[in-house]
Formats: C-alpha cells, sequence, structure tokens
C-alpha cells in the first residue's frame, strides 16, 4: 500500500488517476497537516477521496523514547520501525529563535564502518524507506510550537547510515520535503552528507541540484584517512574530490567539508597543511571554495574504551590556525547532546 506522506502530487496523481493535479496538491497538503483522511478534504471529489483511501494509507513511527540534553536544547528521538528495528533523529536548534534543523538517518546501521563513528559498528541492518526518513521530518515538526513560530527550517542527511547508498529514497524523500504542498523546505536549506561515493555525487548534483553537499573527509593524508575510513580502499579520496569537482560546478554550491579531530591521529600540522593545499586545489579548479567544518571528536563508548580521544582545544586552535596561514579558513562545528548520544557519531539506535 502507499505511504501518502512519501509522494508528491504528482506521483500521487501517477498512483491514482482518477485525482487531478489540484485535488492531489489538497491531498497531499492534508496528509501533512496531520488531517484525518476518513473526513471530506476542501475541494476533492468524494470519489477521488476514496480511491486515495483504498491506495493509500499513512504509516508511523513509534517515538520510543525523547531525550533533552541537559547542556543545550538538543533533542535525541529514538524512533521504533514497523519491524522492530530503532533509528535515531536529532532536532538541532539553528541561531536563529524559532527555527530548527533536523538530523535524519537514512539507514538502519550503516556498512561502512569508519572508525570514529558509534553507527559504522552496528553494520547495515537494512535501508529505511521514503516514508521512514519523511516520518522523521514530520514527527520533529509535530513536537514545536506554531505559536511561537517554530518550524523546520533544514534537513541534513548525517544521522544512522550513508545516505547515498539508499540514494533512491533520500532523493524521492527529498522531492517531498521540498514540495509546496507537503513539507516546503528550501532544497539549498538540505544536505546530504557522504562519506564518499563518486556516482552517488554525481547523481545527486543531476537531480537534486539545489541540495547542498556534505563531505566527511577525516584527513587528507590518504594512509591517514584509509586508517580511519574504510571506504577509502573502495574509492580513494581523490576519486571522491573529482565528483564532488563535478558537483560544485554543476550546482554552484560550496561543499561541506567535515573534519572529526582525534588526538594525535589526524589533528598533527601535516594533516592541517594538507587539508588546506586539498582546499586551495579544489578552490582552482572549480572556483567554489569548500567550507570546512572542523568537528570534536565525541565519544562513542560510554563504557571506557572508546577507541579514540578528543583533540585538546590548544591543538585544534592550533590545526586551525595552520590551516589559516596556509589560506584555508574553517569554522568549529558545534556539536551538541553529548549527554545523550545526539552528537556526530555517536547515534547508534537504542531505544532504552
Amino acid at each position: 500500500m502507499l505511504a501518502l506522506q512519501a509522494v508528491t502530487p504528482e506521483a500521487l496523481v501517477r498512483a491514482v488517476p482518477v485525482l487531478t493535479a489540484a485535488e492531489a496538491r489538497k491531498v497531499v497538503a492534508a496528509v501533512h497537516r496531520d488531517a484525518r483522511l476518513t473526513e471530506p478534504v476542501a475541494q476533492v471529489r468524494r470519489v477521488a477521496l476514496a480511491a486515495v483511501r483504498a491506495a493509500g494509507s499513512v504509516p508511523r513511527l513509534e517515538v520510543a523514547r525523547e531525550l533533552r540534553s541537559a547542556l543545550d536544547p538538543f533533542v535525541k528521538l529514538a524512533l521504533h520501525t514497523a519491524d522492530g528495528h530503532v533509528v535515531e533523529t536529532v532536532r538541532i536548534p539553528l541561531e536563529r529563535k524559532g527555527r530548527f534543523s533536523v538530523c535524519v538517518s537514512s539507514q538502519v546501521g550503516c556498512a561502512l564502518a569508519c572508525s570514529f563513528c558509534a553507527t559504522g559498528r552496528m553494520g547495515l541492518l537494512r535501508n529505511l524507506e521514503t516514508w521512514e526518513i519523511v516520518e522523521q521530518v514530520r514527527i520533529v515538526r509535530r513536537g514545536l510550537d506554531p505559536r511561537r513560530k517554530e518550524r523546520v527550517h533544514g534537513v541534513v542527511f548525517q544521522g544512522m547510515g550513508e545516505p547515498l547508498a539508499n540514494l533512491d529514497r533520500v532523493l524521492d524523500a527529498i522531492r517531498v520535503l521540498c514540495d509546496p504542498s507537503a513539507l516546503a523546505i528550501d532544497g539549498r536549506a538540505i544536505t546530504v552528507c557522504t562519506s564518499g561515493n563518486p556516482s552517488g555525487i554525481r547523481r545527486l548534483a543531476r537531480e537534486a541540484p539545489k541540495v547542498r553537499l556534505g563531505l566527511s573527509i577525516a584527513s587528507a593524508r590518504a594512509e591517514v584517512r584509509r586508517r580511519l575510513m574504510p571506504i577509502d580502499k573502495a574509492h580513494p579520496l581523490e576519486e571522491v574530490l573529482e565528483a564532488a569537482e563535478e558537483h560544485a560546478r554543476a550546482t554552484e554550491l560550496a561543499p561541506m567539508w567535515a573534519v572529526t579531530l582525534l588526538a594525535h591521529v589526524n589533528d598533527t600540522p601535516e594533516d592541517a597543511r594538507a587539508l588546506a593545499r586539498m582546499a586551495g586545489d579544489f578552490t582552482a579548479r572549480t572556483g567554489v571554495r569548500p567550507r570546512i567544518s572542523v568537528i570534536p571528536y565525541n565519544a562513542i563508548d560510554v563504557a571506557g574504551r572508546d577507541p579514540y580521544l578528543r583533540a585538546e582545544p590548544a591543538r585544534e586552535e592550533a590545526f586551525r590556525q595552520t590551516m589559516r596561514d596556509h589560506g584555508a579558513p574553517s569554522h568549529k562545528r558545534y556539536s551538541g547532546g553529548s549527554d545523550v548520544g545526539a552528537a556526530c557519531g555517536q547515534l547508534v539506535g537504542r531505544a532504552g
């Protein structure tokens, strides 16, 4: 049966041909207002609405647990799927009061096994369906207060999983997220993050050219990156950057490069210089300067067996200063909610 929160009006007309385009827009809007489709929908014929009811439904994810950080306004939601899995979603406060971004998961677990990420320890259990991705945003939106003008401003595909390994469903979800009748989120406020899938990056540029690209770098030094991110063996960083350059030229959007600093692993002056050189070369070839985001490492093993340590503040600042000295400014990303396992790299699918 069709999941009605996972379709655009155009897709709904294809699935239920009795609908007119105008009626499909009304139905999609009603679904995303959480209206009951058992009741009449204004300006939709009864026969058309009956056909929609016969063809589809609005399935739900169950909120198993809501965890509010005591450190900051981040909120993590553990969500039960119908087949018993748990996926995690994070509500991220933005600088402008009342605006939030939603960090969504695209898979249950992840096959890429990046050594600094808790999700990578799970392995891949399955891909999420389009409606399961969209529903994460809808659940966060339900928890906002419209009287205080709170709203979902953006979405980042940086939760559990590798989005480009589930790209068909991610692209379908993006279409729904952006559709004016559905969630009406500006594509430029959506970022799809990847560990490095060249063909997926190129397809993203073709099919979602308004959406931003995020790329996990880890280290610009090949031997270091390969130890931290096994995907580098299949898709070396040079190959990934070629695709990212094509994306930048096609979309004219600056990619976000993420570097999680690990003490005495990838935080050396040599790492900083290599990253600055790589950014300079990228800019020279594309005319687009990447936005480099330096992320403090967040513990991924609360039992005291964590594989890495966070780089000390002085060492982090020295890393960023070296980059500035070589013409590559960066910003420090605030990765909130670490006390409830909501920070970058910590999502691991626990209901308890």
